[in-house]
């Protein structure tokens, strides 16, 4: 299913999230103060929107209840990202996230809602798309420019089968390192014949061309 995600604040990581997103072909409403960053990006984007996103009224007014995902992209202005993340969160969105620029920061974010804060030293805005267009990564790392490790739930065609069934090494070029299963919240190795469940997290490395191939 296609994701609405609204991008609050198009700095360099807002930017990046924005594209990332629309490329993977999500619906992407983008808001700003300045005019000629909303310009700059109308080509990737569903909508753009000049907002002040510390006045309350302007930001009750765009809409965000009808959003999968906010992104509060805003980590050098506290006031708009508090702003932004308490209005997210009384419209109930069913996932905040915003961006931090110290640990104090992100200890307010988290008290006033947002359900996941990005450091954008660890987390790009690509890597943090392909987190949030899918329903199924947990987490992403890229080990250099070829290879990625990706924490992910199975796909639903997976749950109960086995590896020796799915054969992924072979079907999608990816190889499984370890699961978490959640009765227990320790991560083992992979028994090839236990049948995965719904909420097995499973830690796989692969090349970055697969990835669309399960990043569903």
């Amino acid at each position: 299913m296609k994701k609405t995600i609204a991008v609050l604040g198009l700095g360099k990581y807002g930017i990046s999230l924005a594209k990332s997103m629309y490329e993977m072909g999500a619906d992407v409403l983008v808001v700003d103060n300045d005019h000629d960053k909303l310009k700059d990006i109308e080509g990737y984007c569903t909508a753009a929107v000049c907002a002040d996103l510390t006045n309350e009224d302007e930001v009750e007014m765009l809409g965000l209840k009808n959003v999968d995902i906010v992104a509060v992209a805003m980590a050098g202005n506290l006031s708009a990202s508090i702003m932004s993340v308490a209005v997210a969160k009384e419209l109930k969105v069913p996932l905040i996230v915003a961006k931090s620029s110290s640990d104090r920061m992100t200890s307010i974010l988290k008290k006033i809602g947002a359900d996941k804060v990005i450091v954008p030293e660890e987390y790009g805005g690509e890597q943090s798309a392909r987190i949030l267009a899918s329903d199924t990564f947990l987490d992403y790392f890229e080990v250099d420019e070829n290879l990625c490790m990706v924490e992910m739930l199975p796909l639903p065609k997976w749950v109960g089968k086995n590896m020796v069934e799915l054969n992924l090494r072979k079907n999608y070029k990816i190889n499984v390192i370890a699961y978490k299963n959640h009765s227990t919240g320790h991560w083992k190795i992979l028994d090839p014949v236990e049948p995965l469940a719904a909420d097995n997290e499973l830690l796989i490395v692969l090349e970055r061309d697969q990835l669309n191939r399960i990043n569903k």
